[in-house]
């Protein structure tokens, strides 16, 4: 009755007031929060649309990198590594166990997802960039003077008129060779497969050529126990192929887009990678050995090294064969692909193709994996040159035998 009598007595026009007073809410904890929230939408969205991130929306690995301090070392220091560059096929990560002994790389095909792990070794660096191995440390066996310090390592270099062409050459009746009929046999993509490239140091002569690509776990290693059994080692440097990168052959590979300075640098990365090579060769790179503006800085950087050139003779279009004698250095193209179908009787049947080059021409080089049925048939094969007529030489003695022809 009270608050009926207070209505009744109240002003016209006064009650409607204090209702309207009583419905006000007052500023509470959850409006504050939905500011805030607010806020913080404004700030990210601002964010997003004005920082210069190239890897906004990609995943950032860090890893921890213990650089040989003992686990009670208070004061060591473990430094996180990040990629500070968009990778030109997709994104690259590495993971790099304490010791520095191993990194595995892993390539994401940037049109299709696709991921390929690659395990590159080496010791640690200071000039190591985030993500790419360091460099390997000197070989034994290895003349210091040809070598000179790059920011990934020791790259060859000539020096005092000695060429690493020359020094690491294999030994070889170079007399007999000019008066019979000479093949050279390389074998290549050594250094991935550490049984495979130990089956092709072990069963194969020191006249075989072994070519290494710059990836695997320790490709120093299995180079040094090439070279202690006499063989002479190429390196085979990734280049691109016309479907790249649907076809990667792994991190670094030169590109026909990338400017002279940009390949020569990742050139020098493959360098360092190993040392007392006589030479550098193809691995892949079908669309790269094509284009003479790409190709030209590469051959250049080489003949200026002391190095030799060596093409697979994969691309029926390579320029590397003129761009070799423009520059009048060593070099060889490969005129037949020993197990482009590896069974037995195709491998036999190029090795007969192979052996009636030499006899026509007076010199051939076939090229191969290391296959096991390629190791064994090669290695019959071998046993049987000299009564043939035909002498296995090393890619260097048929290298000076075709510039002397």
């Amino acid at each position: 009755m009270t608050e009926t009598a207070d209505e009744l007595s109240a002003p016209l026009g006064q009650t409607e007031k204090r209702r309207r007073r009583r419905l006000r809410l007052p500023f509470t904890a959850l409006q504050a929060l939905a500011m805030l929230l607010g806020l913080f939408l404004v700030v990210f969205a601002g964010f997003a649309m004005f920082s210069d991130n190239p890897l906004g929306g990609e995943p950032i690995s860090r890893v921890a990198i213990n650089d040989g301090a003992k686990p009670d070392d208070k004061t060591a220091a473990k430094p996180e590594t990040k990629p500070d560059a968009k990778p030109d096929h997709g994104a690259a990560t590495a993971a790099k166990p304490e010791g520095g002994e191993r990194k595995t790389v892993t390539i994401i095909d940037g049109s299709s997802g696709a991921r390929q792990e690659v395990a590159i070794g080496g010791g640690g660096s200071d000039t190591a960039e985030p993500g790419s191995a360091a460099p390997a440390s000197q070989m034994p066996g290895v003349d210091p003077r040809l070598l000179e310090k790059s920011r990934y390592g020791m790259i060859p270099v000539m020096a005092d008129g000695l060429k690493p062409f020359t020094a690491y050459a294999a030994d070889s009746d170079r007399a007999k060779a000019a008066r019979m009929p000479s093949v050279a046999i390389v074998i290549g993509g050594l250094g991935v497969g550490a049984a495979k490239t130990v089956d092709a140091i072990m069963k194969l002569p020191p006249a075989v050529t072994l070519a290494f690509t710059p990836y695997g776990s320790d490709p120093t290693k299995l180079a040094e126990r090439a070279r202690a059994q006499r063989h002479e080692i190429l390196l085979q440097v990734p280049m691109e192929p016309y479907d790249y990168p649907d076809n990667d052959p792994g991190p670094q590979t030169l590109l026909a887009t990338l400017g002279p300075d940009q390949n020569i640098d990742r050139l020098f990365w493959h360098m360092s990678r190993l040392q007392g090579y006589v030479g550098i060769g193809n691995f892949m790179g079908a669309r790269f050995v094509a284009t003479e503006a790409a190709m030209q800085p590469i051959v250049n950087e080489a003949a200026k090294r002391g190095l030799a050139l060596f093409d697979d003779g994969a691309a029926p279009r390579s320029v590397a064969a003129s761009l070799a004698t423009g520059r009048a250095m060593p070099f060889a193209k490969g005129d037949v692909a020993i197990d482009a179908v590896p069974t037995p009787v195709e491998i036999d049947n190029a090795l007969a193709k192979l052996e009636s080059l030499a006899k026509e021409r007076g010199v051939a080089v076939g090229t191969a994996s290391a296959l096991p049925v390629s190791i064994d048939r090669i290695g019959t094969w071998i046993k049987g040159l000299d009564r043939k007529g035909i002498l296995l030489v090393p890619l260097t003695t048929a290298m000076l035998k075709s510039k002397s022809n």
